[in-house]
């Protein structure tokens, strides 16, 4: 872990967390694999955890009276039912095939709403059997790759939230998933006091990135930001599929 291209990679994935903990669509899920062009993806997962609860303290700072109650109520025991599931199965399951299930739902969500396909006038509400199924799978898509992006927008944009109240949501509970990670991640040896040191020097840059993140949030019309949040969704499912095929 050295080198001008290493730091240099680095550095972008620690931005992209950033960016996505101060409120930008799911950038975060490219940083993994960013990353993954200098290291395994598995232990770059491990290098980018600590980097992940620190911004997440910046967000929850600047979203702290921006979330949904209710959607908070739902996903956050289910999404620990997700990364527990994760942690039991890490030894068998492969994440690219998790991967492309869901990227093939992620992708076709996407696309039938860019299309104007089910969407309604009416914002629908925050149902418990949904929450919990969909929470489950971001917390478990979580623990694999830190892709608990896809799962939580299938749930959360149809509810018709705000701009600001949507991105606080996603910052408390991704929040509370990588919290929760911790000990799961150390358990099975993807975190390691070596690369503690290249996870400091990171934080400075995703620090800086969370205010970027939640200054574009601000100042970023409503429906473009909802259009940006589908268009994201779109591409990183398929790309999601993508790594599983090849």
């Amino acid at each position: 872990m050295e080198g001008a291209f290493f730091w240099t990679v680095a550095v972008i994935a620690s931005i992209m967390v950033g960016l996505s903990k101060g409120g930008l669509p799911v950038v975060a899920m490219t940083s993994v694999p960013i990353l993954s062009l200098v290291m395994p993806p598995l232990q770059a997962a491990g290098l980018l955890l600590p980097i992940y609860i620190v911004s997440d303290a910046f967000g929850l700072w600047a979203y702290r009276r921006d979330y949904d109650l209710r959607v908070l109520k739902i996903m956050v025991p289910s999404t620990a039912i997700g990364i527990f599931i994760g942690w039991a199965t890490a030894a068998w399951v492969s994440d690219a095939v998790v991967g492309g299930l869901i990227g093939l739902l992620g992708a076709v969500f996407a696309a039938t709403r860019l299309a104007g396909i089910g969407v309604s006038a009416a914002p629908r509400p925050a149902r418990t059997g949904p929450g919990l199924f969909w929470g489950a799978v971001a917390g478990f898509t979580s623990f694999v790759s830190h892709a608990g992006g896809p799962p939580y927008q299938v749930y959360v944009l149809p509810l018709g939230l705000t701009k600001t109240v949507f991105a606080g949501t996603s910052t408390i509970l991704f929040a509370w998933v990588n919290a929760a990670k911790l000990p799961a991640y150390w358990s099975v040896g993807m975190l390691s006091w070596d690369s503690l040191p290249v996870a400091v020097w990171l934080m400075a840059p995703a620090s800086l990135a969370v205010l970027a993140g939640v200054r574009l949030v601000r100042v970023i019309p409503e429906a473009l930001f909802f259009r940006i949040v589908l268009w994201a969704l779109l591409l990183l499912s398929l790309r999601l599929i993508w790594v599983a095929f090849t």
